[in-house]
């Protein structure tokens, strides 16, 4: 819906005129009086493929039978894109607003937006409040705007909302170069879903609180006949992180849920991926299945990796910036784990924790488990806690419930010596950390490469399958270097 500015403030303004003589004039001045919406979010969701403006009308309504002031009316936090109209007067704050008795007003909200600019000057959401105050009583409308000419996955509308997406057990291919938006909750169902190289995904994430309950939305789900596969490369890799680019929230975390692989859910692979700023950034449910290779996992608000009874593959993957566990096996399952680095400083939560609980309360008998099998080779288990390895045996059973191997792994153990009496026996060829040694070239910067003196050069076991490094350069065929980098001499 489009008007003229110019010839708005005209109708109005002879309107005013001519009626305003014949007003009564007083006001009711109680701080109960309260306006009526004709809506309460305007979403000004033109679709702009090139620079322009759209304006749009929220009616303001005074519902009772005395006049109302409003004392002012005014955009809340002014982010430049909007510009508001208040009953025939351009400006984005107006005073001493009347209503007259079973009246309304107009307020129209023009937006101005540039799809083709950076991200930093046209976000994907532009957001923004109108504030009214009346006698004190303070009432707001949200205004939201999208900004960037990207693809809105489902729709937009979508925000704090269930979809599906299917395609009859066929392949919907993600390979345009305009960004993806994702809203809501998104359901993987007899389809598979293929990224390409160098896609960009933005996840809106937020607290939602409707029919289905209270929970963090943008979650990428998968049920059983859904399928992800993301093929970045080294050089484009694909990115999933928040849709909020500020600069303060550039490392914050928590800001959506998680791509999640559903219970049973199999065949899912991801390549050279980079997932950011969520709560979780990959959960694999009940007897789903997995394959991570160069996927770098950061700035989460809980677990980089959770693999709930699950069947998990990771090769050359990188996880730091973590509040919780760089990987989480709990109630069993199989995990493989080769040449992964994980960094777990900052928090207090081992690097990987292994659990084979099916129960947790301490009465429960043996058969209340899930057998864990669990193998880690060439692994850098980093962080300053006494323990960043947690291996939690619901039985006693022992060899037969909880099975783990780690092999040629750089470990931190203090309290687990005392309580896996076997663990140095299960940890072949393993070192521990030393905090005095040399590590990575510089982790506060995120630079994970190993240092030219780093204590894991060379004490790595060669395997096979795994020729290649996290930058695709060659594993050493004889002594390679534990970690998702090969060092790399100058």
């Amino acid at each position: 819906m489009n008007f003229n500015f110019r010839t708005v403030t005209f109708i109005f303004f002879i309107g005013i005129v001519c009626c305003w003589s014949c007003r009564d004039d007083d006001f009711n001045t109680s701080g109960d009086v309260t306006l009526q919406f004709s809506s309460d979010t305007l979403r000004l969701d033109t679709v702009f493929t090139e620079r322009g403006s759209a304006t749009y009308v929220l009616k303001v309504y005074n519902p009772s039978d005395d006049n109302i002031m409003i004392g002012s009316v005014r955009l809340l936090d002014d982010s430049g894109f909007f510009r508001l109209n208040v009953d025939g007067v351009n400006g984005n704050v107006a005073n001493d607003v009347p209503i007259y008795a079973n009246d309304s007003i107009y307020v129209f909200c023009e937006v101005t937006i540039d799809p083709d600019q950076p991200l930093s000057v046209s976000p994907f959401i532009i957001q923004d409040r109108i504030e009214f105050s009346t006698n004190g009583n303070v009432q707001i409308v949200h205004l939201e705007a999208w900004g960037q000419n990207a693809n809105y996955f489902p729709l937009r509308s979508n925000q704090k909302n269930v979809a599906r997406l299917t395609c009859n057990n066929g392949e919907v291919v993600w390979d345009d170069e305009k960004p993806y938006v994702i809203y809501g909750v998104v359901f993987i169902d007899s389809c598979t879903l293929r990224i390409v190289e160098g896609r960009k995904i933005y996840v809106h994430g937020g607290i939602v609180n409707n029919d289905l309950g209270v929970y963090n939305d943008g979650i990428l789900f998968t049920l059983p006949d859904g399928k992800l596969r993301i093929d970045g490369t080294k050089d484009n890799p694909v990115i999933i992180q928040d849709d909020r680019l500020e600069p303060q929230f550039e490392d914050a975390p928590g800001q959506w849920a998680a791509i999640r692989f559903g219970p049973t859910s199999r065949g899912h692979r991801i390549n050279h991926t980079i997932i950011k700023n969520s709560i979780v950034g990959i959960q694999l449910d009940s007897l789903s299945e997995a394959d991570l290779n160069s996927v770098e996992i950061l700035n989460t608000a809980g677990s980089g990796v959770v693999s709930t009874h699950a069947n998990l593959d990771m090769v050359n993957c990188l996880i730091h910036n973590t509040n919780g566990t760089s990987v989480s096996v709990r109630h069993g399952g199989f995990a493989r784990i080769k040449y992964c680095t994980f960094s777990n400083y900052g928090n207090e939560s081992p690097a990987v924790s292994i659990n084979n609980f099916r129960c947790y309360d301490p009465l429960c008998s043996s058969s209340d488990v899930n057998t864990a099998n669990v193998k880690i080779t060439n692994t850098i288990m980093a962080g300053d806690d006494r323990d960043e390895i947690a291996l939690i045996d619901g039985t006693s059973e022992g060899p037969v419930d909880f099975i783990y191997t780690i092999e040629n792994s750089l470990y931190r153990a203090t309290t687990i010596l005392d309580d896996v009496p076997d663990f140095l026996d299960n940890c072949i060829d393993c070192i521990e950390l030393n905090s005095n040694a040399a590590l990575f070239v510089n982790r506060r910067q995120l630079d994970f490469h190993l240092d030219t003196l780093s204590q894991v050069e060379g004490l790595a076991m060669p395997i096979p399958i795994v020729t290649i490094d996290r930058d695709e350069q060659p594993r050493d065929l004889v002594n390679p270097d534990m970690g998702c980098y090969e060092f790399i001499g100058l």
